[in-house]
């Protein structure tokens, strides 16, 4: 469902990403570690071209574009294919809990605002915030922020879900409600492709685990393997330092 071939990034003389190659079937949960800057958080950026990548072509659904030839119609056609949750909620601060959920509804996919607000609604009860759809972002937690943020992500029903470190802006006492939306999100075999820092999420959640460093992926395997056997001494010396 998904395909990445040769992704490469500049920022300068740095080389970000190395010539990715990266497939992921539909309903499999991906999980992405490793150091910072690496280019994880990069990779994800790249796949829906909020940072265009240099090179490479990236295949989502039944779209296909060329970083060297994709226009703003090709770049359109592939973030209609992806929703994304940031790692600082990117929220509007001038609209609601339910207007932020139901602006892309309503600005991407054209629906009626009304059907926009309802559904909105409806995502905002499952995600446990049904008293809050008159709320600001201001009037919020941070937990609060980032599960409208994911809601944002769940009303746009993509091919695949972009998740960038959705814990790293929260303080310690909302971590655990984000991550256990993000469980009930996977349960339901939504495709996701996440960057975290917090391994016994990553173990839990992912079908396989992608080891970055140096603008490639090292290594890559189910949960069990690459937290007890990786191969790769890089690999290993990461994981002593996070285990």
């Amino acid at each position: 469902m998904i395909s990445v071939k040769g992704l490469t990034k500049h920022f300068g003389a740095n080389t970000v990403l190395d010539g990715i190659d990266l497939d992921i079937r539909s309903g499999e949960r991906v999980a992405i570690i490793g150091p910072s800057g690496t280019g994880k958080s990069t990779l994800l950026r790249s796949l829906n071209f909020l940072e265009r990548p240099d090179e490479g072509t990236i295949t989502i659904g039944p779209v296909t574009v060329d970083a060297r030839r994709a226009g703003s119609a090709d770049e359109l056609a592939l973030r209609r294919q992806t929703s994304f949750v940031f790692q600082n909620y990117a929220l509007f601060a001038n609209k609601t809990a339910r207007d932020n959920i139901a602006e892309g509804l309503i600005t991407v996919r054209g629906w009626e605002k009304a059907r926009a607000h309802a559904r909105a609604e409806e995502i905002l009860a499952t995600i446990g915030l049904a008293d809050k759809a008159q709320s600001y972002p201001a009037a919020l937690s941070g937990g609060q922020q980032q599960r409208v943020g994911i809601g944002r992500a769940m009303a746009a029903e993509a091919e695949i879900m972009l998740i960038d470190e959705p814990t790293s802006a929260l303080d310690p006492e909302w971590v655990d409600e984000v991550l256990q939306l993000l469980k009930r999100i996977a349960d339901a075999r939504q495709t996701m492709l996440i960057v975290t820092h917090e391994m016994q999420f990553a173990r839990d959640i992912a079908d396989r685990i992608l080891f970055m460093d140096g603008g490639k992926i090292v290594e890559q395997g189910p949960p069990d393997t690459m937290f007890t056997e990786p191969r790769d001494p890089r690999t290993r010396a990461f994981l002593r330092k996070v285990l």
